[in-house]
């Protein structure tokens, strides 16, 4: 008899939410709800995270920000208030809202500037755990985030609890966001070094994947990637470790746990007995308890635990790439520890994706960005058609994924409706990776509505592809070949049924998130896949999702890495409807072009024998370069130059070159014009070939390679021929050369200070300290 009322419960539920979530919300408290009112006031000041004092944002003087408590079917009033020096914004996550008032600044609302209060106001018609942060730039990396928690109208008796306790989960750096981006774009491998997660050549070739490092460097990929950034500290409600012990033996306490990290996947393991998982991203699901689980950034899971007598249960999460945990104790007594994960094991992951034959390093820019081509895209990168269409036929799909999805897409979505359970670990629309450790894991099979939630089949249908992008090199970020600032907006219409198929070529997981909209992500259950507003995306793989066409204006859709947000990952989904009268002032192109910013780092090399600066300023396709050595000899070459990239790996260029005409000798200097072509060739080459005013061709090759942890050797080979087609050779001398070459290692010490030592040709042998600016 429980069991029936349990599920009759959970039904009426969820049917209330589905009729909620298919009815657009509306501006202004129309139907005279209930009000409940919050001030939040953002500033930014000195906080004590992690042992360290450090400068963050804070919300209402804290980190995380206060949880807003809310009733379903109340009405919200929020104010907020910018005490920073900055524009902010608030993004109500995950909540069904009226358009003007979602918090993307210059696409649905206008940003807060410094000093100013902005009002939200919207109704509540939907009950879970959600979420709130600034989507202004990197500011959520610094602590504008908190979280939402909104009772039902009606508690639900499918499955009582005593207490609530919300773990707001997430990651901190004590660098400045902006700093991490540039490190990132320009290339450093120091974070991978500092968590202990870098692939030298000295671990490869010991494990005998040398094979599978040079496939690697055939696709001009490093090795295989899980995260970007080093953090000293993940946070659970802001400290590393967070201890509750007002709960006594009996009590059941339901956990909202929410990522709230800008860089971090957790995986969540449990002391004792497996909790009851009973909730994804606000909405209730069939209940399963799961002894571990993964959550991707911006997703929310609500899970239930029972204390144990005189225990404590321990809740651990830790990061995907095994850099670090946060934790969180729960009861009092001896503890119940969660399982510890091993760290993943990125050598064996890179040897069985070579082995699997993938097609990897799909461009993240295409040279004519406005010409899109995603089914071209998909055929040509990812995994081997062969090997592909064998594992989808294991699957028991029949259909060619590398054609048009619309019919195949179809014959899909019916097969998995007709299936209850997978057994594959597979991502839906995928390959089988049960044999590939890095991905088995990574499916929403464990996820299942308790009532139907199928789209009316009569509605008019559009299909978008999706493949997701990037270039870890230059750190930009895209969907099908095409950052978001050189994309045009997704069109839908009113009415219809969108699907979307995200096929992920890259080797990062990215959550995506659609503003303003719960969309279903095809599973094993079929008629009941589940509701989500993000869901992750593993490396190589595809999941689809699908929704109801039912708002207006425009909604933002990206993923919720942080960093590969603002690299370009990201879209506007246009109903093609009116904004909002107050938009006109707030063009969308400010947010758009966030990701084409300049950005600028550089390079000093000072050691006994020369001296040598590199500065580079650079945005998605334009970039400037400065390099000045001088030797202790008295040589000296320094070049300014600018290229332009016309996709991810090719690049026209043009500068003025100026050297010493004889050597050790600076009383004659030469001036000369140069242009040529510059290619990141297969193998992870630097290929330079140009030609200067004087009509003498000129090629070099450059290459570092990490050999050891912390330890990286580079060369580089420069030939120029003077053929007499302007300068007068000597009788008798066909061409004149010029070669220069250098070998050299480093050593890091930091992320900004290297010790270094080289051979140069021109300037002779020497060490010394390499500082990075």
């Amino acid at each position: 008899m429980e069991k029936h009322l349990f599920a009759v419960l959970l039904i009426v539920v969820s049917i209330n939410f589905t009729n909620a979530q298919q009815t657009p919300s509306l501006e202004g408290n129309v139907d005279n709800l209930p009000v409940r009112e919050y001030h939040l006031t953002l500033d930014e000041e000195m906080v004590h995270i992690a042992g360290e004092e450090s400068m963050g944002m804070t919300i209402n003087g804290s980190i995380p920000g206060p949880t807003l408590n809310f009733k379903e079917g109340e009405y919200a009033v929020i104010y907020v208030k910018n005490e920073m020096e900055e524009e902010t914004s608030i993004h109500w996550h995950g909540l069904l809202l009226p358009n003007f008032y979602d918090g993307v600044p210059y696409l649905t609302t206008p940003p807060i500037e410094p000093g100013k209060i902005q009002k939200y106001e919207f109704p509540l018609i939907q009950a879970g755990t959600y979420w709130y942060h600034s989507h202004t730039m990197l500011q959520e990396q610094s602590g504008v985030y908190g979280s939402i928690v909104i009772e039902p109208q009606k508690p639900s008796a499918a499955y009582d609890y005593d207490h609530d306790e919300v773990l707001v989960l997430s990651d901190w750096t004590f660098e400045k966001p902006r700093n991490v981006l540039r490190n990132l774009k320009r290339g450093n491998e120091w974070y991978s070094i500092k968590k202990g997660t870098a692939t030298p050549l000295n671990r490869v070739i010991a494990r005998g994947a040398l094979d599978a490092q040079l496939d690697f460097w055939r696709q001009r990929m490093e090795g295989a990637d899980i995260a970007d950034i080093y953090y000293p500290a993940f946070l659970t409600n802001g400290d590393t470790v967070q201890h509750y012990t007002k709960y006594e033996a009996g009590d059941k306490v339901r956990l909202r746990i929410i990522n709230a990290a800008a860089s971090t996947q957790f995986w969540l393991t449990f002391g004792g007995t497996p909790p009851l998982l009973v909730s994804a991203d606000g909405l209730d699901v069939v209940p399963v308890n799961k002894e571990k689980l993964f959550i991707s950034i911006a997703e929310t899971y609500d899970l239930i635990i029972t204390i144990p007598e005189d225990r404590q249960i321990e809740v651990r999460a830790v990061a995907q790439d095994g850099s670090g945990a946060t934790h969180a104790y729960f009861g009092s007594g001896e503890v119940l520890s969660a399982e510890v994960l091993p760290r993943p094991d990125k050598i064996g992951m890179m040897m069985q994706m070579a082995d699997m034959d993938m097609r990897m390093g799909a461009p993240a820019m295409k040279f004519n960005p406005g010409k899109v081509e995603p089914y071209e895209l998909m055929k040509e990168w990812g995994m081997d058609m062969e090997h592909d269409e064998k594992m989808e036929g294991d699957m028991g799909v029949d259909h060619d994924v590398h054609a048009p999805l619309t019919d195949s897409l179809q014959a899909e979505r019916s097969s998995s409706e007709n299936t209850k359970t997978s057994e594959k670990g597979q991502q839906k629309g995928g390959a089988d990776m049960s044999k590939m450790g890095m991905f088995a894991d990574y499916n929403y099979d464990f996820l299942q509505a308790p009532v139907p939630t199928t789209i009316d089949e009569k509605k008019p249908e559009r299909e978008i592809l999706l493949n997701l992008t990037g270039n870890m090199w230059r750190y930009i970020w895209s969907m099908n070949g095409v950052p978001l600032a050189e994309a045009d907006m997704i069109k839908i219409e009113k009415g219809e049924k969108v699907r979307i198929i995200f096929n992920n070529l890259t080797m990062m997981h990215h959550p995506m998130h659609f503003h303003g909209h719960f969309f279903r992500v095809l599973n094993s259950h079929g008629t009941y896949s589940p509701l989500k507003h993000t869901v992750n995306v593993a490396p190589m793989q595809k999941t689809i999702i699908e929704f109801e066409a039912n708002e207006d204006s425009d909604w933002f859709l990206h993923c919720h890495v942080l960093y590969h947000m603002v690299g370009g990952m990201a879209r506007a989904v246009t109903y093609q409807t009116d904004r909002h009268p107050l938009m006109k002032e707030h063009p969308r192109e400010i947010l758009f072009q966030e990701g084409n910013h300049f950005f600028t780092w550089g390079l000093a090399d000072v050691a006994s024998h020369m001296t040598e600066v590199n500065v580079v300023s650079s945005n998605i396709r334009n970039q400037f370069n400065l390099i000045a050595e001088y030797g202790w000899n008295e040589n000296l070459e320094a070049e300014v130059s600018y290229e332009y990239y016309l996709n991810d790996w090719f690049r026209v260029f043009g500068g003025v070159n100026v050297e010493n005409e004889m050597e050790g000798n600076l009383d004659e200097l030469s001036t000369t014009a140069v242009a040529g072509v510059r290619y990141f060739t297969p193998y992870m080459f630097n290929l330079d070939v140009r030609l200067d005013h004087k009509l003498r061709p000129q090629i070099s090759l450059s290459r570092e390679i990490m050999l050891f942890p912390r330890f990286v050797i580079f060369g580089e080979y420069e030939f120029q021929a003077d053929f007499g087609w302007v300068n007068e050779l000597p009788q008798g001398t066909d061409f004149e050369k010029e070669q220069v070459y250098n070998v050299g290692a480093e050593y890091f010490l930091s992320r900004n200070f290297s010790l270094m030592g080289s051979y140069d040709n021109r300037f002779g042998a020497g060490g010394g300290l390499s500082i990075r600016f």
